[in-house]
């Protein structure tokens, strides 16, 4: 290992580069966590989008792949299997979890006591003051560049503020995908970075063709943009035909849309006709665009499934950095983080030597 890239986070992951994948839904599964965590990274399983039967035995493979629980389980308190989620991260002595809507104290506690670190991600200062008074062992920190929910204050601003501000190591995230990042975030005292986009657009990754072929092709980052128009929330992902006629269309209309869509995938959200009738009426008597926002919150894991599974991106969501306009091409983890650590090291060396030749020449006598 570098002695450039052994921070905080290698110690405490035990990983051997400062590089962290995220857990992207549907895409964060055993063989993506398998390749970064071989090629040095360390990965995080997408608890929240693997089924509650298949979660055991997809943590199983990967410890029997890496040797190990050298890796991390991502999950919400709010998904049905939550508890199976704490109870396996305990059970398998994982190396970390990682959260959004994260657990209160006392299962924190648990995870502390289990020796399972805590690594939730916040995307505003007071998401993360407020995660250390909790207990969180890390913070990671996403700026309004990275995918999917995100808030609106960049990297390059959100960054020092946290540092500032907690005591714990940060990992720096939204908008990375090269060395150069890496470098930069290390010499601005962060711990390492954590990728979601990037890690996508792999060859491991295990989302279908003609998505990525989205993700490679956007060139633009005003298309990689954000919208409230699904849940209400800030929502960053690329611009597609299904997210441009639901922001065109009015309160009735979207309601209309969100309904039409959970109905026409029915079997996987529950929606039935009389259900869909009961809540038209609803919405005569209160707002339909509250209404549209929550039917479509809810039908988002099936909208995230059909561009991330079934491979229709024009039916789905496509959450996503901004800096997939930046990437070309699909490489292997191991050939990305070998890329990264080698740029990152340059850089960093290079800041090391221009640091030297000052010191020394300030050192010597004048005249010399």
């Amino acid at each position: 290992m570098s002695e450039y890239l052994q921070t905080a986070l290698t110690d405490a992951l035990g990983c051997r580069y400062p590089i962290v994948q995220t857990a992207m839904g549907w895409v964060a599964d055993a063989n993506l966590v398998i390749a970064s965590t071989r090629a040095g990274a360390f990965g995080f399983l997408a608890g929240a989008t693997i089924a509650a039967d298949q979660l055991e035995a997809e943590i199983q493979r990967v410890i029997e792949a890496t040797g190990g629980s050298n890796f991390g389980l991502n999950f919400h308190m709010f998904q049905e299997n939550a508890a199976q989620c704490v109870d396996l991260a305990i059970e398998y002595r994982l190396r970390a979890v990682s959260y959004g809507r994260g657990p209160d104290r006392q299962t924190i506690d648990r995870f502390k006591k289990a020796g399972v670190l805590c690594i939730p991600t916040v995307g505003a200062l007071k998401h993360a003051i407020k995660a250390v008074e909790l207990g969180a062992d890390m913070i990671t920190v996403q700026g309004g560049e990275g995918g999917g929910h995100t808030g609106g204050v960049p990297s390059t601003i959100l960054l020092p503020q946290v540092l500032d501000a907690v005591r714990v190591p940060v990992i720096a995230a939204g908008g990375y995908s090269t060395g150069r990042g890496l470098a930069g975030a290390l010499a601005s005292g962060a711990a390492g970075i954590a990728m979601g986009t990037r890690f996508l657009m792999t060859q491991e990754s295990p989302t279908p063709i003609a998505t990525l072929d989205r993700y490679v092709k956007v060139s633009d980052p005003q298309h990689i943009r954000v919208t409230t128009a699904v849940d209400g929330m800030r929502h960053r992902m690329i611009e597609n035909a299904f997210i441009n006629r639901l922001e065109k269309a009015s309160a009735f209309g979207r309601l209309r849309i969100a309904l039409g869509s959970a109905w026409h995938w029915k079997q996987q959200t529950g929606m039935s006709l009389g259900h869909m009738l009961s809540v038209f009426v609803q919405s005569v008597k209160e707002d339909p665009a509250a209404l549209s926002q929550t039917v479509m919150a809810a039908n988002q894991p099936v909208l995230l499934q059909r561009s991330m599974v079934d491979g229709v991106p024009d039916e789905g969501i496509l959450p996503c950095g901004q800096v997939a306009a930046a990437i070309g091409e699909l490489k292997s983890c191991q050939q990305l983080i070998d890329e990264m650590v080698q740029e990152a090291e340059r850089c960093l060396m290079a800041v090391n030597a221009r640091h030297q030749a000052v010191r020394t020449k300030a050192s010597q006598p004048a005249g010399i």
